[in-house]
């Protein structure tokens, strides 16, 4: 099968609005597809992520429920991506109903389930085991040159760290609002450092409260100057805020990401009492062709 035979659905991510949260590319049936034809695909839609799904591994899950995810950016492959699960999690809904799934993807299987409410679906992905570390000094002090960025610039309250919940992102938290409003990077500088660090975004964060923060997420790995609404990266918080004691689970966190590029998106992070790993929800829908 070649890229132009296959299917291409676009759907926006966190939001019920096609003009807000994230877009992804979703091929339902990528059977056929290889590397180069994949990574073609999410080219030519200029999307930060696309989502390929195709059978799942032997023994997984039920029928028609279970499937192999595979997530392309416009220049690689990314090992997890949440906007693009959350989007083809609620396109399969559309077609086969509201439910459980089973996502086989690189970094381990993730449970998705799906639900009408409110008259919208709503899809919940649980992320694998989430693990939290240390960065350099040296390491900060490039993150932050690259974002025009001051030691100052930074809550003391909420220290740097590098999280994963199935990627990494390194967390920082702006001591303002309009510190993180201000965002305008040196791409090739804090790409370079995001290779090294084996990052797939930088997750900036300000925290408005207890349990609500607002995040922007530069993605200059890959190909995109900036990712609306980060399912990954909002898992990855959740699994910062529980480790750095910042909540205590059972929480929800609400994650605004978006506003600043005039699409907003709404993620939801839930941390369970006995489960270490994050809970992220939110929903999707279609965009209009014309969109």
């Amino acid at each position: 099968m070649t890229a132009p035979d296959v299917e291409i659905l676009r759907y926006t991510a966190f939001s019920d609005d096609p003009a807000g949260g994230n877009p992804a590319g979703v091929v339902l049936d990528a059977t056929g597809l290889d590397d180069a034809a994949m990574t073609a695909v999410a080219a030519r839609l200029g999307y930060s992520e696309t989502a390929f799904l195709t059978a799942p591994p032997e023994g997984l899950g039920e029928p028609g429920r279970a499937f192999t995810v595979r997530y392309f950016s416009p220049l690689a492959e990314v090992s997890f991506c949440g906007h693009a699960t959350v989007a083809a999690s609620v396109a399969l809904a559309e077609r086969t109903g509201p439910g459980d799934l089973l996502l086989a993807t690189r970094v381990g299987t993730v449970p998705v389930t799906v639900e009408q409410r409110d008259g919208a679906l709503r899809a919940t992905l649980t992320s694998v085991e989430p693990r939290i570390e240390d960065v350099s000094r040296a390491d900060l002090t490039e993150a932050l040159a690259a974002l025009d960025w001051s030691v100052a610039d930074l809550d003391p309250a909420l220290p740097p760290r590098i999280a994963y919940a199935g990627a990494r992102h390194l967390v920082l938290a702006a001591a303002t609002r309009e510190r993180l409003a201000d965002l305008d990077y040196d791409f090739d500088r804090l790409a370079a450092l995001m290779r090294r660090l084996d990052l797939t975004t930088l997750q900036l964060v300000w925290r408005e409260s207890e349990f609500i923060f607002h995040a922007r997420d530069p993605f200059p790995v890959g190909g995109v100057v900036e990712d609306p609404a980060t399912g990954a990266a909002a898992a990855a918080l959740g699994a910062y805020a529980r480790t750095l004691g910042l909540v205590t689970a059972p929480a929800t966190l609400t994650v605004h990401q978006g506003h600043d590029l005039g699409r907003p998106g709404l993620l939801t992070v839930e941390l369970r009492d006995g489960d270490p790993r994050s809970h992220v929800s939110g929903t999707a829908t279609a965009i209009p062709d014309a969109a």
